[in-house]
């Protein structure tokens, strides 16, 4: 496994200047915004792909800094109720899937979007509850009529260029639980993927190793994030908590760098059981931690995973034990 750095918590730096930081950090991978919530500020698809001349040169400031792509991250709301919005973040989707093509990146990480809960709405409808009945048949609509269509023409799309669609399980999406990644996986074929942000999962209550058992080879990527969850606030508001992210105090959860929410031994399980499912890419640490800058929070992460990730291919020493070292 390789340690990545997914450069968002610098996104108002020049590009140049953050691949600067990554290398100070001994770290050789980035993943890079490149539309919908993260913003171009590091990668306008669309200006790279109307100059060969813009695009020859970033492609020559990651070679000169000896610095691959792990992925780029393009996230939005492509299945937005709202027309003029969907279409915006479609296109930035398959601007960055051409992109990718010609950088020769595999991975493009984001979200599966969110429909409204009916044609007449105009705001997204995240159902999470069968109860009432009428939820149920909503979501059935919002898969059948808006889910599958649309994912099953991105894929084809994404597939036809050489790229893999890795969506980040996350609630307000209509893809929240790896059951849910893997129903669209299996409806639209293997170009749907999945980025691992454990930090998604602990806050909803789920086990991360007991996802990644889930999803196998159906993870692609990860994001190397944390969450700490306040049991006595817990106690009081549950993990459906709408606190505003910066009121850390009052919030039930709060994302932290990694070795912040769960301790070394939860981590060395979390490689293990990556490496378990034949998982050997990217930790992309992802930097949304409130309470530490991302400067420090990059370096303390960096030198958190180099004690526990491993590097090189397993030695089969039950083979050596019982064959010899010949």
């Amino acid at each position: 496994m390789k340690i990545g750095i997914f450069t968002l918590a610098f996104q108002r730096e020049p590009l140049e200047k953050v691949l600067d930081r990554v290398t100070n950090l001994g770290v050789e991978t980035v993943e890079i915004g490149s539309g919908g919530f993260i913003g171009k500020r590091h990668c306008d698809p669309s200006a790279l792909l109307n100059d060969e001349g813009k695009l020859e040169d970033f492609r020559t400031l990651f070679q000169q800094k000896n610095v691959s792509i792990s992925a780029f991250s393009c996230h939005g709301n492509v299945l937005h109720p709202q027309k003029n919005i969907a279409d915006s973040r479609t296109q930035d989707l398959r601007e960055t899937i051409l992109l990718a093509e010609k950088m020769g990146v595999k991975h493009i990480v984001g979200y599966s979007g969110c429909p409204g809960g009916s044609d007449q709405d105009q705001s997204p409808n995240w159902i999470a509850t069968a109860r009432p009945e009428y939820f149920v048949e909503m979501l059935k609509w919002q898969w059948e009529e808006k889910v599958i269509p649309f994912w099953k023409e991105q894929g084809k799309f994404a597939e036809n260029h050489g790229v893999k669609l890795c969506f980040e399980i996350h609630p307000g999406e209509v893809v929240y639980t790896p059951e849910k990644l893997l129903r669209l996986r299996k409806e639209v074929g293997e170009v749907v993927c999945c980025t691992l942000d454990p930090s998604h999962l602990f806050w909803q209550g789920m086990d991360p190793l007991r996802a990644i058992e889930d999803l196998g080879d159906a993870i692609c990527h990860v994001h190397v994030k944390d969450t700490r969850i306040d049991p006595y606030i817990t106690s009081r508001k549950g993990v459906l908590d709408t606190t505003p992210q910066e009121e850390i105090k009052e919030r039930s959860w709060a994302f932290r760098a990694v070795g912040y929410g769960h301790d070394h031994i939860f981590w060395r399980n979390f490689v293990s059981q990556l490496r378990l499912v034949g998982y050997e890419g990217v930790l992309s640490i992802e930097h949304e931690d409130s309470l530490i800058s991302p400067e420090e929070g990059w370096k303390k992460s960096v030198d958190f995973l180099r004690e526990i990730t491993m590097e090189k291919e397993p030695w089969d020493i039950v083979y050596h034990l019982y064959h010899g070292a010949d």
